[in-house]
């Protein structure tokens, strides 16, 4: 069968699909990446075929000229924005009632248009020569959904975190048919439908959920679907990597990693930690015997005003490459070290709120034992330290983390996942085209 992977310009989201992308290629079935052109390089250097569609804008520069006069209004009247994002993690009813659902919603249609509009023209005209039996689409891609809305594939989607965005959406379906019809906002689906109905097709909720989910999270903090879920288990890919001459030997104390993703490069004003936060963790640990990775742009390297003789600043490191060789691992809760740490059996302390699903996950990886989790309100040096510590020394952390980690092993691997995608493919395809 032909399957069509398509992701928003964003490597750390393209990177959580290349596993199974090489696992369908194995298979014998013929796969294609779509994503915005400056996603190209990455897609190629992954060893696979990348179909450039849409605008070759880069994404973070779209993303900071999204807000409208209008809009900019309406958010300052329901909280400030980048608080927006977190609501969508929410579960209580009262929190999320339709005096602010509709704005949520419009919020973040706002969001994903900028990611995809570009993109869905070029899209549906590749799909249409193409013909793919398959979309497979990161969880923000929504031109994904409308190409194979367009063409009638079948239409699985990839939840990065948590699926706390799926949860939402059933909450607010159900809110919204409890309004009278003159008063049932739904931005989201005026925007798929408006898409839909330009090439023959028409709305439908599956071009939000997907007909089925591709799940790679552990089975003990996955939320409950409305569709088919595919259990996958994750297996780390950090692009292009290179062992370097530090790496090749045991540490010589206990290693600690300290990593904030590419956002640290890419979205200065959206960090889990600033840099003088940074700072303050540097120098709060600086008597501890360990070793501490800090990945860093040089950049910010060189605005530090103190290195202590215990750390390692590298701008990159490959998650796979460092992480087997921890004893704890910090980061902002983005996928890859979340994962990558659970797969490598290593407890793991998630610092900020900069991923919207993380007031979901961080108690749920403390009450697995397997991590900590320190919100914004409480991040600074000390309190990073003592936190530090606990994992470093309680043995039942370094447990919790196992049997993480064995959850994560009973997952079908991405080549024993294809049988089960190959017949889900054929029971939801469109017969008729």
């Amino acid at each position: 069968m032909r399957v069509l992977f398509v992701t928003f310009p964003w490597r750390t989201h393209f990177h959580g699909s290349v596993s199974l992308c090489w696992a369908l290629q194995t298979a014998g079935h013929e796969v294609r990446v779509a994503s915005g052109p400056e996603l190209t390089d990455a897609i190629t250097g992954a060893g696979l075929t990348a179909v450039p569609v849409g605008s070759d804008e880069p994404v973070m520069e779209k993303l900071n000229g999204l807000y409208s006069e209008e809009m900019q209004e309406a958010l300052e009247g329901l909280g400030w924005r980048d608080e927006l994002l977190f609501d969508f993690a929410e579960n209580r009813a009262d929190m999320l009632t339709w005096e602010r659902l509709p704005w949520l919603t419009a919020f973040v249609t706002e969001v994903l248009k900028v990611m995809n509009d570009s993109m869905v023209e070029d899209l549906v005209e590749y799909c249409r020569w193409w013909k793919p039996d398959l979309v497979v689409r990161d969880y923000l891609s929504y031109a994904g959904s409308v190409a194979a809305a367009a063409v009638g594939a079948a239409h699985a989607r990839i939840p990065t975190t948590t699926d706390v965005d799926a949860r939402f959406r059933r909450h607010f379906v159900r809110v919204r048919d409890e309004q009278p019809p003159e008063d049932r906002q739904d931005a989201l689906a005026d925007w798929l439908g408006g898409w839909a109905e330009k090439y023959g097709a028409s709305f439908s909720e599956s071009m939000v959920t997907g007909h089925f989910t591709v799940e790679q999270m552990v089975s003990s903090m996955r939320l409950e679907s409305a569709v088919p879920q595919v259990p996958l288990r994750y297996v780390p890919y950090n692009g292009p990597a290179v062992v370097p001459d530090w790496l090749r030997g045991d540490p010589p104390r206990r290693r600690v990693l300290a990593t904030f993703g590419m956002s640290q490069a890419l979205a200065v004003d959206h960090q889990a930690l600033g840099l003088g936060q940074v700072q303050g963790m540097l120098d709060a640990v600086a008597d501890l015997d360990i070793e501490l990775v800090v990945t860093l742009p040089e950049r910010l390297q060189k605005k530090l005003k103190r290195v202590p003789a215990n750390t390692r600043l590298v701008e990159f490191v490959p998650l796979h490459v460092v992480i087997p060789s921890c004893s704890v691992v910090i980061h902002h809760g983005g996928t890859p070290g979340f994962l990558d740490s659970i797969a490598h059996e290593v407890p793991q302390l998630m610092v900020g709120r900069v991923i919207p699903d993380i007031e979901e996950r961080g108690p749920r990886l403390e009450r697995a034992g397997a991590g900590l989790w320190l919100p914004p309100w409480e991040t600074n040096g000390p309190r990073i330290r003592e936190l530090l510590v606990r994992l470093l020394e309680e043995p039942a952390f370094r447990e919790g983390a196992r049997r993480l980690r064995e959850e994560l092993l009973a997952q079908p691997t991405p080549g024993a996942a294809v049988r089960e995608l190959e017949q889900l493919t054929e029971r939801y395809r469109d017969r008729s085209r």
